[in-house]
């Protein structure tokens, strides 16, 4: 589990930060699209559709000529379809305990899919970007976002142009996570073959990033449970229900997941953790060296396509 250091506050200042972070587990707040595939010379619709619960979705559609493969991606939390300007304020200051001060642009992804032969479906899960509010706003690990993955997967299949196209899920953390969760709640729509393959960096657990606050802020360890305790009053979720490890035994996809080993928002083990619970024997884990900066997984992609487009290729041809 690590180990902490004595811890030098006050109890009022460490009940000041248990309050943060159970605001944190309970809402996010939304931020802003500053980019757009048109950017990057990609032509593209503005889509949207909704969830399986009936939330309004927007996002965008792009096509590429010709092809008969189709990517829907998935962002985390805190980020909408186009990435996050944690390189401006209010932003930046927020993550500038961990490292993650610098500008994450998804647009480049959606071009490098459209020139490996992809066409790509991307938007916002439901409470982020321009995508309706729900659930009070609430997070939740994933459960409730899964219904958007559901929604997007539905949508694919609705589209005259997309019905027939083999389909995989780029999904990247609370995308991940609701990709598995979708697979545990609703395992009808990853049957024969309706989505071949899932690929995508940083899943982690509640537990895990709480385990690293608590070193970072000099939080006893034993406060734990009164953290867990919070956020089910305040979210109806235990700490341990929130995250990918339960559903990841569900996962019924080849999955390849990437991630930073010393990333400072989490801890390899955990994301071994995640990995060894996927019963698949199609499945592959990649860690990226050399950084502790959470953002750089994410932006891994776009840098190092390589051995996701070969993920890609060897299951949706």
């Amino acid at each position: 589990m690590g180990s902490f250091a004595p811890s030098e506050k006050s109890e009022t200042e460490i009940q000041n930060i248990l309050d943060r972070y159970a605001a944190g587990l309970k809402f996010s707040a939304r931020a802003p699209i500053i980019h757009q595939p048109s950017e990057a010379g990609l032509k593209y619709e503005e889509i949207f559709f909704p969830s399986y619960d009936g939330v309004p979705l927007e996002g965008w559609f792009i096509p590429c000529h010709n092809s008969t493969k189709l990517i829907i991606c998935n962002h985390p939390s805190g980020f909408t379809r186009a990435g996050h300007p944690s390189h401006l304020e209010p932003w930046r200051s927020i993550f500038a305990a961990t490292g993650n001060t610098i500008e994450v642009n998804f647009v480049p992804d959606y071009r490098i899919l459209h020139d490996a032969g992809y066409n790509v479906l991307t938007y916002d899960l439901r409470n982020f970007g321009q995508s309706g509010p729900a659930n009070s706003g609430l997070l939740s690990g994933g459960k409730f976002e899964a219904r958007d993955v559901i929604g997007s997967i539905i949508y694919a299949r609705s589209r005259p142009d997309t019905e027939d196209m083999t389909i995989g899920l780029l999904s990247r953390c609370l995308g991940f996570t609701a990709s598995l969760w979708a697979m545990h709640l609703f395992p009808k729509f990853f049957e024969d073959g309706n989505v071949r393959c899932l690929a995508g960096p940083q899943p982690i657990s509640a537990i895990s990033a709480m385990e690293r606050n608590f070193e970072r802020d000099g939080v006893p360890i034993e406060k734990m449970e009164q953290v867990d305790k919070v956020c089910r009053v305040t979210t109806s979720f235990g700490i341990h229900e929130l995250g990918p490890r339960q559903p990841a035994k569900s996962t019924s996809l080849p999955t390849f997941v990437y991630q930073v080993r010393d990333d400072a928002w989490t801890k390899p083990e955990d994301v071994q953790i995640i990995f060894d619970n996927m019963p698949v024997s199609e499945k592959k884990l990649h860690w990226i060296e050399g950084s502790t900066r959470r953002w750089d997984g994410y932006l891994f992609f776009q840098k190092e396509p390589q051995m996701v487009l070969e993920w890609f290729e060897k299951y949706l041809d």
